[in-house]
């Protein structure tokens, strides 16, 4: 139940949105504000210059900003310059651009800000009016990555498909366009890219049922320029008409059946990155459609371009080359994690790499120029594959890893080695600064399954994944997730340093010449380690967990960090941190300086207590609405009903004691412009009272479990 009784951290939201009816808050004209931004400035982009102009700091997204005013010797003098809170307890991911003394980025619900990167003066802000329903449609919360910014203008993607320009001075609308088909399951929560005056942008929704692609646009008029599938139209089906028409038979001969039932998915929803030296676009591309192979495809096939890296021609879209990680993907392993361009030194040469750590767990590094694998080795343990074979560049799977016979427990999951968190690279240790985590999943076919359109399609049995009821299994299964910082020798292919955590979600990273890396983690400890040893040197509490990559950039002389603080995405939203956390703070940017000393303080949200219904249920009829409930509404609410923070805990639900407010807000959809649609095409009245009759026994459960603690 995606944003189920999202009302009262939506509250805010609605306040905004009444303030800025007309979709935007014009508090200051900036005078050529990113105007010096042009095609020959982002090709030529260079941290040492004290500005971020791109999503990854340069075209090479290293992440590695080259300055050293904060060091590993003074980093402990570093404070809170200005700060500035968002209207939103959702996920915060953005990373902002710093042009021309302003800082640009975006929140949850696809709003754009602009600040006064020294001050943090708010100058305007643009609010998309993302209608609020549309949170159904997406998997990993209503997040959004961040904005592109070029000759004057600033490009965002919103969450329902449209690719928007705007004034980067005023914060006016220049131009927007649909990019998808808002019939269908397609969202954005990607960066665009300006690549040659085109926008790049790709789009989500594989798990419900669409067909992938990454479109380039005229960055002047928003006039489409060319569109890439990465998967080929049904069998029969005519040519899209579009760059990817010249490799369909290609892609078509690792398909069977009928695959676009589900769309076959293969969607573009985050790495795309522009190669200079050889004028190509690398484009990264997600799982399949369902999931599970048996379905999508029939077990046959590798399913191009499911799971890979395409090389894409910059200038027209055409295919060039393309690596599969893990051909007939079935584990929603995507490889649409960040891509860092360097060259680095191979056997005595020098070699123009990119280097990605998808989903799957292995590291690659891959030759620009053609394609072919150099090396992949695993960067946690695999239980779902032994080695890649260089020779082949296909995975070695273990028995039973396609789950053919019986359940199968994989190390790496759905949730990946490594997800969107981006990673760094230092040129000054020659280590990869990567976010990992260590969460396994059951995976086993779902002998009942049915498509459902417009929803879920992923041919897995969740009953497999349930949380335990019993307060010790609870804490004892999330012991076993892990998350770590890991600094990574890409050539040698082994781990130098590591940080460990006691939670599997940690936040992206940036590296700097200072010998810095500075990463966030999900219970809100904003830190700074040295990147030759992995010493922790200085940390900052948030009061909210941070999942978003900082950047570095300079004003007047003077360094500043900032990070994007705010709890959310695809784990916090189905995963409890722990047994009962308390409500998500709104989210905020925070900006760091030596000697800052700006006030700063977040008062925690009590909870409300559990909604005890003294209605009786039946056991099955709690049994079956377990069932209903996990395949229905844990992915935005939290396996076993116990709430993750960021959306409502639907044990304390005032609605949990009245059947008909119940009924009204699942069935019917009283909340849909707070996130929460109605379930009537999926559930009948009889459906959303035994999941009712569950959330309360869990309800129920969870009071007694707070008075034997003694809370």
């Amino acid at each position: 139940m995606h944003g189920f009784m999202a009302g009262q951290h939506a509250f805010g939201r609605l306040i905004l949105a009444a303030v800025l009816a007309s979709g935007i808050a014009a508090c200051k004209k900036v005078e050529n504000s990113a105007s010096s931004v042009t095609a020959e400035s982002l090709a030529n982009a260079d941290t040492a210059s004290g500005e971020w102009l791109t999503h990854g700091g340069t075209y090479d997204e290293q992440r590695f900003a080259k300055l050293e005013q904060i060091t590993a010797e003074n980093v402990g003098d570093l404070g809170l310059a200005w700060s500035a809170e968002f209207d939103t307890n959702r996920g915060q991911e953005a990373t902002p651009i710093v042009a021309d003394g302003v800082l640009y980025t975006t929140t949850a619900w696809s709003k754009v800000f602009a600040f006064d990167a020294k001050t943090g003066e708010q100058l305007w802000s643009y609010d998309p009016e993302v209608p609020g329903e549309t949170a159904f449609k997406g998997c990993c919360d209503i997040v959004n990555r961040g904005v592109a910014v070029y000759d004057g203008k600033v490009f965002f993607g919103a969450f329902d498909g449209r690719l928007i320009a705007l004034d980067a001075g005023s914060g006016e609308e220049v131009w927007s366009t649909v990019t998808v088909d808002q019939s269908k399951p397609y969202t954005i929560t990607g960066a665009p890219r300006v690549v040659k005056g085109k926008v790049l942008i790709g789009n989500g929704g594989a798990e419900y049922g669409v067909r992938g692609y990454v479109s380039a646009y005229d960055a002047d008029s928003g006039d489409l320029a060319w569109r890439f599938y990465t998967v080929p139209p049904g069998p029969g089906a005519k040519a899209d008409g579009a760059a990817s028409d010249d490799v369909i038979e290609k892609m078509r001969a690792t398909w069977a059946g009928d695959w676009s039932e589900f769309g076959g998915g293969g969607t573009v929803w985050d790495a795309i990155v522009y190669d200079q030296e050889y004028d190509q676009v690398l484009i990264g591309v997600g799982n399949g459609s369902p999931w599970n192979h048996k379905i999508r495809s029939q077990g046959k096939g590798d399913n191009l371009f499911v799971s890979s890296v395409v090389a894409l021609d910059a200038e027209t879209g055409k295919y060039k080359w393309h690596y599969q990680g893990t051909p007939g993907e079935t584990w929603d392993f995507t490889q649409t994690q960040p891509i860092i361009l360097a060259d680095l030194e191979i056997e005595g040469a020098q070699r123009k790499v990119m280097m990605q750590a998808p989903k799957n767990g292995f590291f690659y590094v891959i030759d620009r120029k053609d394609g072919k694998l150099i090396s992949a080795r695993n960067f946690v343990p695999t239980t779902w594959a032994t080695s890649v074979d260089l020779a082949t560049g296909r995975p070695v799977e273990a028995p039973n890893a396609r789950f053919e016979n019986g359940p199968f427990l994989a190390l790496p999951s759905a949730l990946g080695a490594h997800n969107w968190h981006p990673m760094a690279y230092s040129p000054k240790t020659n280590l990869v600064y990567l976010p990992a985590q260590e969460v396994p999943f059951a995976y086993t076919d779902d002998k009942a399954f049915k498509p459902r359109e417009g929803g879920w399609n992923i041919g897995m049995d969740y009953l497999a994944n349930g949380v335990p009821e019993d307060p010790a299994q609870f804490r004892a299964l999330r012991a076993m997730l892990k998350g770590q910082l890991i600094a990574w020798d890409p050539v040698a292919q082994k781990e130098i340093w590591r940080v460990q955590y006691d939670g599997p979600w940690n936040g992206g990273v940036l590296a700097t010449a200072g010998n810095l890396v500075f990463q966030g983690n999900a219970k809100g400890e904003f830190a700074a380690f040295s990147a030759d040893k992995g010493e922790k040197l200085w940390s900052f509490d948030a009061g909210t967990g941070i999942i978003a990559a900082p950047i570095s950039y300079t004003i007047d002389g003077e360094q500043y960090v900032a990070v994007m603080a705010g709890y959310g995405g695809a784990y916090p939203l189905s995963s409890a941190f722990v047994d009962n956390p308390r409500p998500m703070p709104n989210g905020r940017l925070l900006v760091f300086k030596l000697g800052g000393k700006a006030p700063y303080k977040i008062e925690p949200i009590e909870n409300a207590p559990f909604n005890i219904v003294e209605q009786e249920f039946a056991p099955a009829t709690v049994q079956a609405g377990m069932a209903l409930y996990e395949t229905n509404c844990g992915v935005c609410h939290s396996g076993g009903a116990i709430g993750s923070g960021v959306l409502p805990d639907l044990r304390r639900s005032g609605y949990l004691s009245d059947a008909e407010a119940w009924k009204a807000v699942v069935i019917d959809g009283s909340l849909k412009d707070n996130g929460m649609v109605g379930f009537a095409k999926f559930l009948s009245a009889q459906d959303a009272e035994a999941i009712r009759a569950f959330v309360a026994s869990k309800a129920k459960l969870g009071a007694e479990q707070e008075k034997a603690d003694g809370n």
